[in-house]
């Protein structure tokens, strides 16, 4: 059977609900094709759940440093970890349900369940049923990658989705990638009471970060009791004493190490080995995202790409993001480009690292005259109040046009202090707006002024002069 809408939005994550109620709204017939869970990664798998765990875990830890602050707590601090999950599928089923239902209540949106493959350029199937429209947008997002690493078909391992599932305390996590879904992780289960060792590649954690924050980000979880192995190649697995061995050649150690759990975080893959775009013509490139242009479309007139599947963006903001580029580009006679985004995301360890714009290398390779600046947080009066002096801020300046170009907040509520920052680049004003301005006192963001009032240009050892 055939069935003909205006527009098809094929996945359910966070552009597709959003895009699909803008159709609605637009008064177009319009499928949306969702073939596994509502919402997609970020409700399901990514943020709120992982964003839940991590606070779940934060609790334990303050409970244990409770005598620091002059509380007492009797007894040993033990953590329940059925009811921790309990606690995170209630929120989940809260945002999963919410997607639905508000899916369900569009005027002219038909929810269809099952998997969905392109048969042509303007039509796919699902099961045994045919939908064409002139309009369709892809947004089904992408999964965890699972590397070819030697014995690992002979072993159990989890990725993010699978960690979901986990309502008991691992005795040994080994966690395969040091960067930012691998590090929640890490301390997560170390501060809920788990032996923790993460196994990264590079030379350092987060590699993309800044020397400076990268060594902060390991210098707290090692603190916490979590193990670091860096530089580790020719990584194998085999079955072992606790349930699983691992095999590391690494500068640092090349004893293998013993673990009851391995979770996989070493990267995403799209979800696009299973549509049938080669049917369609809609092109990818050598790693599986769909080809793009500035205004989110495919090489298919009337085919659009939203979210991870790209390969524009890989957070929740930068996929709703995409959904607000097409709507106005389609309905509101605007121009918003992909290109018109600046880059900006979170690392939510506790505490946390808000990331904006560009970093020292890249600045540096922009052949600008850059200024910086850094403050440690131990001069924040709010970070020391809260018992939190971890971390720095960090700040790049063009030097001519007086314009931010980046920064980076790592500490007490990094992730909310660091978008004063970015309205500021959006906004196109130069960083005296903010070191003349007067924020409220105590406060994380009352350095901000102070920080910008410090810059000094930045020589080429990357160091303040």
């Amino acid at each position: 059977m055939t069935t003909n809408f205006d527009a098809i939005v094929i996945g359910a994550g966070q552009a597709g609900p959003a895009l699909a109620g803008r159709l609605d709204a637009q008064g177009l017939k319009t499928a949306l094709i969702e073939r596994h869970l509502m919402g997609g990664t970020c409700v399901n798998t990514g943020c709120i759940p992982t964003k839940t765990l991590v606070a779940s875990a934060r609790v334990a830890h303050l409970a244990r440093r409770a005598a620091e602050f002059g509380v007492t707590i009797g007894g040993r601090i033990d953590v329940d970890m059925r009811q921790v999950k309990a606690r995170k599928d209630r929120i989940v089923a809260q945002s999963n349900d919410g997607v639905t239902d508000w899916i369900e209540g569009m005027d002219n949106v038909t929810l269809i369940r099952g998997h969905a493959r392109f048969d042509g350029p303007h039509s796919v199937t699902v099961g045994a049923d045919r939908l064409t429209a002139e309009r369709i947008f892809i947004n089904v997002g992408a999964r965890a990658r699972v590397p070819d690493f030697p014995g690992l078909a002979d072993i159990d391992y989890l990725t993010n989705s699978g960690m979901m599932e986990i309502d008991a305390m691992p005795d040994h996590l080994l966690i395969v990638g040091g960067s930012y879904i691998g590090l929640e992780f890490a301390q997560m289960y170390r501060r809920f009471g788990a032996r923790v060792t993460v196994i990264e590649q590079n030379d350092r954690l987060i590699a993309r970060e800044d020397d400076d924050v990268s060594d902060a980000v390991r210098e707290f979880l090692v603190d916490e009791g979590v193990t670091v192995r860096l530089k580790a190649e020719c990584l194998g697995f085999e079955r072992g004493p606790q349930g699983v061995r691992m095999n590391i050649d690494c500068d640092e150690d090349s004893t293998p190490i013993d673990g009851s759990h391995v979770l996989l975080a070493v990267g995403r893959t799209p979800n696009t080995d299973d549509l049938g775009l080669d049917r369609a013509g809609i092109a990818v490139d050598d790693r599986g995202y769909i080809e793009v242009d500035d205004r989110l479309r495919t090489g298919v007139d009337g085919v659009w790409a939203l979210g991870e599947v790209n390969g524009r963006g890989a957070f929740t903001h930068t996929s709703y993001n995409d959904y607000e580029i097409i709507a106005a580009d389609l309905f509101d006679d605007a121009a918003r480009r992909v290109s018109d985004r600046i880059p900006c995301y979170g690392l939510f360890i506790d505490p946390p690292l808000g990331r904006v714009g560009i970093g020292e290398r890249d600045a540096r390779a922009s052949g600008r005259r850059i200024l910086i600046a850094t403050r440690d947080m131990t001069e924040v009066g709010r970070a020391r109040e809260f018992g939190e002096t971890r971390g720095l801020m960090k700040v790049l300046v063009d030097a001519d046009s007086k314009r931010i170009l980046g920064a980076a907040v790592l500490g007490l509520s990094g992730d909310e202090v660091v978008h004063g920052l970015l309205d500021m680049m959006y906004a196109n004003q130069p960083y005296t707006v903010v070191s003349q301005a007067v924020h409220i006192h105590p406060t994380v963001s009352e350095l901000l002024p102070t920080l910008l009032q410090s810059l000094r240009p930045l020589d080429d050892a990357g160091n303040n002069t």
